[in-house]
């Protein structure tokens, strides 16, 4: 098949129905939680939206708004260069980034039962190597998602899931981390919690094993998802470009699965 043809295929797919488009991202509001690091730190601002006019002496014939937000706000992507294994990377920030690497099959590990039973669940190796055996290695250049059904799990007004000693929510351990960079060779990792790393990874060897590994090795993060619980274990494409900011270590974004009908 040429390759005018393979998209010829994929457009008349979509407009026929056979491929449906399916939204993975979470509505930016300014209650939308971001991440929360120790007091001694600096801290991420949260989405805030200022109107500039809406049809009336401000402006008559438009609607526009300013917003401010941090560059890992809602459904966010990061970059290598968002982590200091990956800061002396080449092409490690979100407009350098290499254009195809937006694009990417997805291989998705259901968790949802185990999270729904402890929500500190831990991912590891072992999981991924039972989801081989049943659904096919995983590829080279593909994301992994966990599934967790995170916000049918987790109280609405808490959706870090904060306790006294910090956020409690799934993640992957070192192992799980290593094993999809070093012998899976996959593009990155996503997850619909607040992080990509398990909420207590502050206290994993290394702290942080997802984002210390993955940017390390030049892999990408996608965090704050939804509807994962749509998409098959395998077959699917995410199509995930983050804005163009300059020496960005990451962008709020619009994910999106392209699935078999």
């Amino acid at each position: 098949m040429t390759e005018p043809s393979i998209l010829g295929a994929l457009t008349a797919g979509m407009a026929g129905g056979t491929i449906k488009t399916v939204d993975l991202t979470a509505t930016l509001t300014p209650e939308y939680p971001v991440i929360e690091l120790p007091p001694e730190f600096g801290q991420a601002a949260q989405f805030q939206k200022k109107e500039i006019s809406r049809y009336d002496e401000r402006g008559p014939a438009w609607y526009w708004n300013d917003f401010t937000l941090n560059e890992h706000t809602g459904t966010h992507f990061d970059a290598p260069i968002h982590w200091i294994s990956g800061k002396d990377l080449p092409n490690n920030a979100v407009d350098t980034i290499p254009p195809q690497h937006f694009i990417a099959p997805v291989c998705v590990v259901d968790v949802s039962k185990e999270v729904a039973a402890d929500q500190d669940f831990i991912l590891t190796r072992g999981h991924l190597e039972n989801w081989e055996a049943e659904h096919g290695r995983i590829p080279a250049g593909a994301w992994l998602f966990m599934r967790s059904d995170w916000a049918k799990v987790v109280s609405p007004d808490n959706f870090k899931n904060e306790r006294e000693d910090g956020a409690h929510h799934p993640g992957p351990d070192a192992g799980c981390v290593r094993f999809l960079v070093e012998e899976r060779d996959v593009i990155g990792f996503g997850s619909e919690c607040v992080g990509t790393d398990h909420g207590q990874a502050f206290h994993f060897d290394p702290p942080l094993p997802c984002h210390f590994y993955m940017h390390g090795a030049g892999k990408y993060g996608l965090q704050c998802m939804i509807n994962l619980d749509l998409l098959p274990p395998t077959g699917a494409v995410i199509v995930a470009p983050p804005l163009k900011i300059e020496e960005g270590s990451g962008s709020p974004l619009r994910v999106l699965a392209l699935v078999p009908a």
